[in-house]
Formats: structure tokens, sequence, C-alpha cells
């Protein structure tokens, strides 16, 4: 459930680190002051046992994505049109945009009618996914728009 919180994080663009499966929370801790990060937990028992990290540990309550989102939303002023999608929802490196070189080169990775919108196009230089103004772009706007005016669901 967290991991769908991370990702919307990203999508308003917010520097998230999302840990994988089987990560010890001592490390992730470490790492995560290290940083200057917030750590999210819906595991009651981490505060318990992390009390020297309870300044960063943030535990929400909430079963659901939309629920997390406004419980964290209430408890940090978030904005949720800080940076939109400036962040990749994969890999969360900041996106670049790619100039004509490399769109002519990316050509065969991006549908036709994108590629000849000569609509923005960005890339992530880690995992090289692409991202563009899409439906899907444009609904997930639409719904961090929503968040920042207290609309959940």
């Amino acid at each position: 459930m967290l991991q769908g919180v991370g990702r919307w994080l990203r999508a308003a663009g917010y520097d998230t680190l999302i840990a994988s499966n089987g990560e010890h929370d001592a490390e992730l801790l470490r790492l995560a002051r290290k940083e200057g990060r917030l750590f999210l937990t819906r595991d009651r028992n981490l505060l318990d046992e992390h009390r020297k990290d309870a300044d960063i540990i943030v535990l929400l309550q909430a079963n659901d994505v939309p629920a997390c989102i406004e419980e964290l939303t209430a408890r940090r002023e978030l904005d949720w049109c800080k940076a939109p999608f400036s962040r990749c929802l994969l890999c969360n490196v900041p996106l670049v945009r790619i100039g004509p070189e490399q769109r002519a080169s990316l050509k065969d990775r991006m549908p036709a009618d994108i590629w000849a919108s000569h609509k923005p196009v960005r890339y992530c230089p880690a995992c090289r996914k692409l991202y563009w103004e899409g439906s899907h772009v444009r609904r997930m706007r639409r719904r961090l728009k929503e968040f920042n005016r207290g609309v959940w669901k």
C-alpha cells in the first residue's frame, strides 16, 4: 500500500525512496536519517523498536492509498502539485527533456502520434523510460489537483 503512496509522491515531484521487500528496517532508517528523509510506515511495532528515530518516522493508521494520502497530507503540509511528473515513477531519478536529436533516435519507442506532434517528451537517464503527456498523465494530474483540494476518493 505504501508503495502506491510513494508513487503518488514521486508523481507530485517529491524525492521518494520506495523500499523493496526484504530490506531491513534498521538499514532503511539509517539511510533515511543520512539522506534527510521521512520514513513512512504502517508498522506500529517499528516505532517501539526504533524510538531513537521517532522524529523521522511517520506512522500512518489508514488502510488504503487514498486514506493514507489524506492522513499524510493532514500531518505534513504537502503540495501535490509541487513539480508534477518531474521524477521517474519507477526509479525516482529526475527526468530530462529530450532534444530533437535524441527524439529522432527514440522514434521507435514512442507512439507515432506523440512523435509526430512534437509534444515534450522526457526520459529517465537511469532506466531510460520515456514519459509524455498522454491520457494517463492527464488523469494523474487531475488526481494530484484533487489531492491539493482535499478530495481523496
